[in-house]
C-alpha cells in the first residue's frame, strides 16, 4: 500500500478504536479471545510447539500412513495440550507465565489416554467391546471426554456444550454404559467421528494455508483493487469495503478476523466519509462473514462441503455464485443509497491507488488459482493441493520481496521474512484449537445420536411440531443452526451442521445441496445476528459504536442471508439444480432485481425517502422475485414496477414541492 494510500485510510481526525479497545470488545463476548500471557521464553517455547505441531500436522497430511485410530489420538491429545496452555478456566484467571495445577492435571489426564490409544491402537481394537471390561479403561475415555468438553466450555462456547451434556445425559438413560463409551471413545461414531477426521485431514492444512496467504499481501492487494474499482463513486468507502471483505474473508475463514483485518483500514475510511460508526461497522461486519460464502474458497467450506455430499468440488463453487452474489448485491445496493440520502462522495481519485500500479501485483494471486485448479481437475486430494498451494505461497511472497526491493516499494510490511514463516505456522496452530474442539463436540453429537437411534425420533418431532410444512421446519432449524453457530469458525461450523441439521432437512424433502447450503448460510450469520455477533462487536470495537445497534445494522445489511436459504430451500433452481440455461439467466435477472427491492424497502431511500406503504410494496415485490417461479415473478414485478413509478413521481414532486 503506497504511504499517500496509508495516509488516507488512517486519517487523524477520525475517532476510531484501537487494537487494545477490540481486545477488550473480545474478551468480553468471544471465548477465544480469552487466552493465557506468556512472556519471555515460555512464550518462546510455546511459540515453537505451534510451529511444531502445524509442521507435524502438514507432514502426516501428506506422508502419513497410520491408522485412523493412531493419526486421530494423536491429533485429539496434542489439541487438547496445546488447548489448555493457551484457555484458562475464567478471565480472572489470566496472569503473566501462569498455568494453575489443576489445569495441568486436567490436561494430562485427558491427552494421555489419547496418546496410550494411539500407541497402542492394534491391542485395543482387538480386544473391542471387551475394552470395557477394564475399569481402567473405561475411566481413561472418561478422563478424556469431560476434557474437551470443559475445554470447549473454555474456547468456543455453551450453547453446543449445552447440547452435548443433553444428549449425553440421555444417552446414558437409554444405553448401556459401556456400549456409550464404547461407542464414544473407542470407535469413529464419536470423537473420531467424521467432524474430526475431516478437521485433521483437511481443515487443518487449510487453516495454515490461509494463514500463511494473509502474511504475502494480498489483504492490501484485495483492498487497494477495491479501492480502484469502487472507491471513487458515491460513499465509495463503504463500497470499498464490502470488495475487499468479499474477497479477503473468502480466503480467512473467520469472519471475527478478517472484519478486524480489513475493518482497520475500511472502517476509519467510512467514518471520514460521513457514515455513522455503528453503520460502518456493520458494514465491515456483515461483508465479513459474507466472504465465507464467497466462492470459489468459502473460507475452505467448499471443499468440505464436496466432502460431505459427495459431489465434485467445481459443482459446489458453481452452486454457491448465484446467493452470493445476492447477498453482496444487497449489501452494495444498501451502501449506496445510504451514501445517496446522506449526499456522500467518494474519494478523490488523486489520493486513490492507480490501477496500473496494481496489476504487476497480480501474481499475489496465484497460490487461490493454484489451488483451485488443482481440486477442480481432482488429480490430487485436496489436502495434498492445500499442501502444495502453502509451498506456492511461500514462493510468491519470497518473488513479492524481489519485487518490492526491485521497484523501490516504501511500505515493505508486507515482505516476508522467516519471522512472519513462523508466524503463520504458529498462527495457525492456534486457529486450529477452537476448530477441532468444535469438531470433536459434533463428533460426540453425531455419536449419541447413533448410539440411541435418536436421529428418526428428532425427524419425526420436527415433523410434529411443524405439521409436515416444510416452511416450519426450516424456522426450527434456522433457529438451530444460529444458536449452534454462535462464536464458532466457519469450517468447524459447517461440520456441525452438516451433523446435526442437514440430515433431518434432508429427510422432510429438502434436497442435499439446498439442506447443506441452508444450515451453512445459517451457521455462519450467527456472526452477526444479536445476541451473540462477534463479527459486528469486533466491527463496533474499531467504529466505537454501540455494540448492539452495530449488530442489528449488520443483520439489516445481510438480509439476503436470511431470505434466499428459504428460497433455495423451496426451489432450488436458485442453486442452478434442474434448470435450462434461459431459467438461469431469468432467476438471475429477478433476483437482482428483486434484492434490490428489498434493499430498497429497509433502507428507506431511492430517489427520495420512501413512504411506509411504498416501503412494504417494495419489499414485496422483491421477496416475490426472489423465489424462482414464473407466477411469483411476475407478480413481483408489476408490484415492483408500480412502487418504484411512484417513487420517481414523487421525486419529481418534491423540488415543486420545497419551492
Amino acid at each position: 500500500m503506497s504511504e499517500k494510500n496509508k495516509n488516507l485510510t488512517h486519517p487523524a481526525d477520525v475517532d476510531v478504536g484501537t487494537a487494545q479497545d477490540v481486545e477488550e470488545m473480545m474478551k468480553k463476548y468471544d471465548r477465544e479471545s480469552n487466552v493465557r500471557i506468556w512472556e519471555g521464553v515460555p512464550k518462546v517455547i510455546l511459540r515453537y510447539v505451534g510451529v511444531a505441531f502445524s509442521v507435524y500436522c502438514i507432514l502426516v497430511t501428506l506422508f502419513g500412513k497410520m491408522m485412523p485410530e493412531e493419526k486421530l489420538n494423536i491429533f485429539l491429545g496434542l489439541i487438547l495440550v496445546f488447548g489448555y496452555l493457551h484457555y484458562p478456566i475464567k478471565k480472572s484467571h489470566v496472569r503473566p507465565n501462569y498455568i494453575p495445577w489443576y489445569d495441568i492435571l486436567i490436561m494430562l489426564l485427558g491427552a494421555v489416554p489419547f496418546f496410550y490409544f494411539a500407541a497402542n491402537a492394534h491391542s485395543i481394537i482387538k480386544m473391542a467391546t471387551g475394552v470395557t471390561n477394564n475399569p481402567v479403561m473405561v475411566a481413561m475415555a472418561v478422563c478424556s471426554i469431560l476434557a474437551y468438553m470443559e475445554l470447549c466450555r473454555r474456547c468456543v462456547g455453551i450453547p453446543i456444550l449445552c447440547v452435548v451434556g443433553a444428549l449425553l445425559i440421555y444417552t446414558f438413560a437409554n444405553v448401556r454404559f459401556g456400549k456409550v463409551i464404547y461407542d464414544l471413545y473407542y470407535t469413529t461414531t464419536g470423537l473420531m467421528n467424521t467432524p474430526i477426521n475431516v478437521c485433521a485431514k483437511y481443515i487443518v492444512v487449510f487453516i495454515i494455508f490461509g494463514a500463511f496467504l494473509e502474511r504475502t499481501g494480498i489483504s492490501n492487494f484485495f483492498i487497494n483493487l477495491a479501492n480502484c474499482i469502487a472507491g471513487a463513486s458515491s460513499g465509495g468507502p463503504a463500497k470499498v469495503a464490502v470488495i475487499s471483505s468479499a474477497l479477503c474473508g473468502m480466503v480467512s475463514g473467520s469472519s471475527v478476523g478478517n472484519t478486524v483485518t480489513t475493518g482497520s483500514v475500511t472502517i476509519p475510511m467510512m467514518k471520514k466519509t460521513g457514515y455513522r460508526a455503528e453503520f460502518a461497522g456493520a458494514v465491515e461486519a456483515a461483508a465479513s462473514t459474507g466472504g465465507q460464502i464467497m466462492p470459489p474458497i468459502m473460507g475452505a467450506a467448499a471443499f468440505l462441503m464436496s466432502e460431505y455430499m459427495g459431489i465434485p468440488y467445481g459443482k459446489v463453487a458453481l452452486t454457491a455464485i448465484l446467493p452470493a452474489v445476492l447477498y453482496f448485491a444487497g449489501i452494495y445496493i444498501a451502501v449506496h443509497l445510504e451514501a445517496r440520502k446522506l449526499g456522500l462522495r467518494g474519494i478523490p481519485k488523486e489520493e486513490l491507488p492507480k490501477i496500473l500500479h496494481l496489476l504487476p501485483k497480480i501474481y499475489l494471486l496465484t497460490p487461490l488459482v493454484v489451488l483451485v485448479i488443482l481440486v477442480s481437475t481432482n488429480r490430487h486430494t485436496m489436502q495434498f493441493s492445500a499442501a502444495i498451494a502453502i509451498l506456492i505461497t511461500i514462493a510468491v511472497g519470497i518473488l513479492n520481496n524481489y519485487v518490492n526491493k526491485f521497484t523501490h516499494e516504501p511500505d515493505t510490511s508486507d515482505n516476508l521474512t522467516f519471522t512472519k514463516v513462523l508466524d503463520a505456522l504458529e498462527a495457525g496452530a492456534k486457529s486450529c484449537i477452537t476448530v477441532a474442539v468444535a469438531c470433536a463436540m459434533a463428533g460426540l453429537v453425531a455419536g449419541c445420536i447413533t448410539s440411541t437411534g435418536l436421529a428418526s425420533k428428532l425427524i419425526t418431532a420436527v415433523v410434529t411440531v411443524s405439521g409436515g410444512r416444510v416452511l416450519i421446519a426450516l424456522v426450527l432449524t434456522m433457529l438451530c443452526c444460529i444458536v449452534l453457530g454462535m462464536g464458532v469458525p466457519t469450517t468447524a461450523n459447517y461440520c456441525i451442521m452438516a451433523s446435526t441439521c442437514a440430515p433431518i432437512l434432508i429427510t422432510i424433502g429438502v434436497p442435499q445441496v439446498a439442506a447443506h447450503f441452508f444450515v451453512f448460510y445459517f451457521g455462519i450469520v450467527a456472526d452477526i445476528t444479536p445476541p451473540v455477533a462477534l463479527a459486528a462487536y469486533a466491527g463496533s470495537a474499531i467504529a466505537k459504536a454501540p455494540p448492539m445497534k452495530t449488530a442489528v445494522n449488520a443483520t439489516k445489511l445481510a438480509i439476503a442471508a436470511f431470505v434466499v436459504p428459504y428460497i433455495f430451500a423451496m426451489n432450488p433452481a436458485m442453486l442452478f439444480v434442474n434448470t435450462t440455461a434461459l431459467q438461469v439467466v431469468l432467476v438471475v435477472l429477478t433476483s437482482l432485481i428483486g434484492i434490490f427491492g428489498v434493499a430498497a424497502a429497509l433502507n428507506g431511500y431511492l430517489f427520495c425517502p420512501i413512504n411506509p406503504v411504498i416501503r412494504i410494496l417494495f419489499a414485496a415485490g422483491g421477496l416475490l422475485m426472489l423465489d424462482p417461479s414464473v407466477a411469483t415473478d411476475l407478480i413481483g414485478i408489476v408490484v415492483f414496477a408500480a412502487a418504484l413509478v411512484w417513487q420517481i413521481l414523487a421525486s419529481r414532486r418534491r423540488p415543486a414541492a420545497a419551492a
